[in-house]
């Protein structure tokens, strides 16, 4: 069994890996941090936990977390990039959730995120971790930069296609819609119920933090640079991610339907829904699932790509813990084939 650690347990992304670790056959949680709740009991705060997790969160400790195989970092931006060196130097592998290490750049990096990076010299060896692309790279890893939950839903969709002839990589537009939990479980004005519930808006316009990984991680992978305008918005709902992204391409829409399918065979959590299909968030929630589906309207040169994930799964403590498994040499779905929940 591998000792895992958890630091910054206490929100909606830690009680998601909570979740999912608490059953997963191979791996045993040897620690969970909060600074704020430390001493308290993990199933008091999350009764959904009852039976499955005993621990009582515990203040971050490098003695601890160098006791364990891995550590998952679910804390604040800013927070991993302090500690990551010390666990490395302990041999302790690392997931990290925040965006830490998603920027290869660490003046961009402190552009987007208002500080100066505490490590600068870890960046090049971090691992972009999304598996159906990266998985050996993040095989072989011992510290891999889990992706945003808006880039995971693009990034899927789009790949594919980055490298079809006569793509148009320079106006590219990817129009977002995410739950509230997006925002964290800290008190936010925006996302009270009163304020988020019966209305539908647009944010991060001029310019939102996920648009550099985006684009840094799209260009890389097309060898080329790609332009994407991104624009997130808030839904009235808890979970879930909807992407629609319009992409200018001469291709007929069987021949590239035939290419997802082909191009995603055989992962396991990549479901390209047949021709005409219009995926729904509800069909994902509480797995680690993206559904994508394919369009061209009115035959037209614009593909629109459909893409839905859960934000706090796929997009997040799902996706790390598929990272996970292969960091430890297991099957890469091993304790995620959860079924979405309905309704």
């Amino acid at each position: 069994m591998f000792k895992i650690g958890i630091v910054g347990g206490t929100g909606y992304t830690g009680v998601e890996l909570l979740r999912i670790l608490a059953t997963h056959p191979d791996v045993r949680l040897h620690t969970i941090t909060s600074r704020s709740e430390a001493g308290q009991s993990v199933a008091a705060m999350f009764q959904n936990l009852r039976g499955h997790v005993d621990l009582s969160f515990a203040e971050p400790s490098l003695d601890l977390l160098s006791e364990c195989d891995l550590v998952f970092f679910a804390t604040p931006n800013g927070v991993a990039m302090k500690m990551v060196p010390d666990l490395l130097a302990a041999q302790v592998k690392v997931i990290d959730l925040s965006a830490d290490f998603r920027l290869r750049d660490a003046a961009l990096w402190a552009r987007w995120y208002g500080q100066e990076h505490a490590c600068p010299e870890w960046l090049p060896e971090a691992v972009y971790g999304l598996p159906e692309f990266y998985a050996e790279e993040v095989a072989a890893a011992r510290l891999v930069a889990n992706p945003g939950c808006y880039p995971t839903s693009v990034q899927l969709a789009l790949l594919p296609l980055l490298r079809w002839p006569g793509v148009d990589l320079e106006h590219i537009v990817a129009d977002c819609k995410s739950g509230v939990s997006g925002a964290g479980r800290q008190a936010h004005l925006s996302s009270l119920l009163a304020e988020a519930g019966d209305s539908f808006k647009a944010y991060g316009v001029a310019g939102h933090r996920h648009l550099p990984e985006i684009e840094q991680q799209l260009s890389s992978y097309a060898a080329a640079p790609v332009r994407l305008t991104f624009v997130p918005h808030l839904l009235p709902m808890i979970r879930g991610i909807h992407a629609t992204v319009y992409v200018r391409v001469s291709a007929d829409i069987a021949e590239l339907q035939h290419h997802y399918e082909q191009y995603y065979a055989g992962q396991p959590f990549v479901d390209v829904m047949p021709a005409g299909s219009l995926p729904e968030t509800r069909s994902v929630r509480a797995s680690n699932l993206c559904r994508l589906a394919l369009h061209r309207p009115q035959g037209g040169d614009t593909i629109v790509l459909l893409s839905v994930i859960d934000n706090l799964v796929k997009g997040a403590a799902g996706q790390a813990v598929q990272n996970m498994n292969l960091m430890l040499g297991l099957p890469q779905d091993r304790g995620l084939l959860h079924v979405p929940v309905l309704p």
